[in-house]
């Protein structure tokens, strides 16, 4: 091991299901894995990253019917695509491993087998719900609406011959681990879902072979069988870097595991946290150390799904923004815990904000400026004035800051820091009016030493960058003519070599974008996608003016007597019908996101969730509110509402706000806990 290694880190994704191409909400999470891949390594790690896909099943059985073609041509055709996405997007993964390769086939197999002998395993029948998207079985009180628990969807009566594991032999040995393990499922939340609705009630025993199908790995003595996915997808965690369950593992397993991180999408936690764990205790293995059920990447009107015509593609997006545009995206408007939210023009207004005015036009006029006024040559006098200290002091904070946020996988909390690192840049920039210096010859050390201060800022901002913006970075290295930093030495002012040439004709790093040329070429592909994303509606002004229903505030003082205030009268409207009432769609709705619109003195624009959909909103509440503590409100929501532009945004919805007599707004919120999406009646 090198000297400077601070140990192995292994970590993977899920394997993505090859049923079709992926979207930009699966490609999410190998963009997340790589970039916590990529700062492993930055700090010293010797980073071990595996991702793959998932090959079997009646699902892929019947796509590959549909399709004309046999199981294994149709997962090949997919796996390619989903290979070529993760190349695309520049995933620096180690290993890709496919469930139809024939050494992970084989120990599956003798995986089987192990945990049939010493008794783990036996056989049965199954009758209940079948979910054919999610390949599992329910209840009749496991289900929603008498729909599938998990993905919503329609479910058979089904009965077969099946093999099942003793999940309940472990179930006290699995909520032991989690108590004395609190860092084992993250976020929070995740483990207290899994405790209380699936492991503290009582585990059934799960179903891990099937007979309704051939296309899985074989159950080897008793040919009938295949082996159930989760048992085949699960395990490539382990087979994946050379397990061998007769005891033969390669040293390769030896090292690596236990996995460090297992990253994975919430709506797969269940399998990851119980019986996955199970799984490795009835093998004698040790548990991961870490599972993280990461959000949704939810359009604005639920989460992606093709039926919905609301798919957007990795590869597509990047036709329009290019690989690191749509890196930051995604990255970065993914809340830690909540989903987060994507359109077409949340990208454009990322990209020119975030990118080309605050990270590209920093970077351009700083070399600009290093050739208008030097020849392009970066210098450091050492003229120092008392407003240096707040940058440099903020600049050797930042691999810190980033640092604390990633060791809590908070990756989007993480490169906010290194924007704020950025943002300081061009203020400093305002604060030393190196334009106004270069009129003063008497000042040319100054000014030198500014430029050097911004450039060296840029250096180490860079470096922490990188790790999400892998193709930006190396490119403003090459404009510095810098390299990438030692971790270390992040936390040192000054390592840029004084008397360093920068490029004579510096590249625009993000060209801004009009969004109605987005939305047109976006139409050429996608018709019904940028109908709705540029629907022109009317009827929102309400929404923007924040009027609502009456107040609702609890006037008491601290003894609970009640206080006596003057109430107001307002002009009456006309009169409505009951079936005029029953039009409107009033629900719960929780803020998961907020901030300012642009050029407005008094709207905010706000992500809703209701139910399993979010819908943005703005509102004229910026007098009366600021974006950050609209977040994690419960508020009335007006659902059925005619979108609208406001500002330039599109609106989906109105927040409901009392108004008093000064014009004071607050908005409506449930006098009780309710959930997002409850009806309001």
């Amino acid at each position: 091991m090198c000297d400077k290694c601070k140990g192995k880190y292994y970590m993977t994704t899920a394997i993505a299901y090859t049923s079709g191409k992926p979207h930009i909400g699966n490609t999410y999470e190998i963009v997340l894995a790589d970039s916590i891949a990529r700062y492993k390594r930055l700090l010293g790690y010797d980073v071990f990253f595996q991702t793959g896909t998932d090959e079997h099943g009646q699902k892929i059985e019947l796509k590959a019917q549909e399709a004309g073609v046999s199981p294994k041509e149709y997962v090949d055709k997919v796996a390619g695509q989903v290979k070529g996405i993760w190349d695309l997007m520049n995933a620096s993964y180690d290993k890709f491993i496919r469930t139809t390769d024939t050494d992970h086939e084989k120990q599956v197999q003798k995986i089987f087998k192990k945990l049939y002998d010493q008794g783990d395993i036996y056989k049965g029948h199954y009758e209940g719900l079948y979910c054919t998207p999610c390949e599992s079985f329910f209840t009749e009180s496991q289900l929603l609406g008498g729909k599938c628990p998990d993905c919503g969807g329609e479910v058979v009566p089904a009965k077969e011959e099946a093999y099942f594991f003793k999940m309940s032999k472990y179930a006290d040995r699995l909520i032991e681990h989690i108590n004395s393990h609190p860092e084992f499922i993250q976020p929070v939340s995740r483990k207290n879902e899994m405790m209380n609705n699936f492991l503290l009630p009582g585990l059934q025993d799960l179903c891990v072979s099937r007979t309704s199908f051939s296309w899985g790995v074989p159950v080897d003595f008793d040919n009938r069988h295949v082996v159930y996915v989760w048992l085949d997808a699960l395990t490539n965690y382990i087979t994946g870097i050379g397990y061998d369950c007769d005891g033969n593992s390669t040293e390769q397993f030896q090292k690596e595991w236990p996995a460090d991180l297992h990253l994975i999408g919430k709506d797969i936690i269940r399998f990851h946290t119980i019986y996955w764990p199970i799984f490795l205790m009835a093998l004698d293995l040790p548990l991961p150390k870490q599972i993280f059920g990461h959000p949704w990447l939810l359009q604005g009107d639920g989460k992606m799904s093709k039926s919905k015509g609301n798919v957007l593609y990795a590869d597509e997006m990047v036709e329009f923004f290019g690989v690191d545009a749509v890196r930051y995206f995604v990255l970065h408007e993914m809340p830690f815990e909540n989903d987060g939210v994507i359109s077409w023009e949340l990208l454009v207004e990322r990209l020119n904000s975030d990118l080309a005015n605050t990270l590209g036009n920093l970077v351009n006029r700083t070399i600009s400026m290093s050739n208008k006024y030097f020849g392009g040559v970066v210098s450091n006098p050492g003229v120092y004035e008392e407003v240096d200290e707040d940058l440099k002091g903020l600049a050797v904070q930042t691999a810190e800051k980033v640092s604390e946020k990633m060791e809590q996988l908070r990756v989007a909390d993480a490169i906010t820091e290194i924007f704020t690192l950025f943002k300081r840049c061009n203020k400093y920039i305002d604060e030393t009016m190196p334009w106004v210096l270069a009129k003063d010859e008497e000042k040319k050390d100054r000014l030198a030493t500014v430029l050097y201060h911004l450039v060296e800022s840029i250096c180490i901002g860079t470096t922490l960058l990188k790790p999400f913006m892998p193709e930006t970075a190396e490119k403003i290295f090459g404009q510095l003519h810098a390299k990438e930093r030692e971790y270390e030495h992040l936390f040192e002012f000054g390592r840029y070599e004084s008397g360093t040439k920068v490029t004579e004709k510096p590249e625009i790093l993000f060209a801004r974008l009009d969004i109605k040329e987005v939305l047109e070429k976006v139409e050429e592909l996608h018709p019904s996608a940028a109908e709705n994303a540029d629907a022109s509606a009317k009827g929102a002004d309400a929404s923007a003016k924040g009027a609502g229903a009456s107040t609702g505030a609890d006037g008491s003082n601290e003894n609970g007597d009640a206080l006596e205030e003057p109430g107001i009268d307002i002009e009456a409207k006309e009169e409505i019908t009951f079936e005029d009432f029953t039009k409107l769609q009033f629900q719960v709705g929780e803020i998961i996101a907020c901030e300012e619109v642009a050029k407005s003195k008094k709207l905010l624009c706000s992500q809703v969730r209701i139910g399993s959909q979010v819908k943005q909103i703005v509102s004229g509440i910026k007098a009366h509110y600021s974006a950050q503590e609209m977040v994690g409100k419960k508020v009335m929501v007006l659902v059925n509402l005619k979108p609208a532009k406001l500002a330039g945004v599109l609106s989906e919805g109105m927040l409901l706000c009392a108004e008093d007599a000064d014009g004071r707004l607050a908005l409506m919120v449930p006098e009780k806990k309710m959930p997002s999406g409850a009806q309001i009646s």
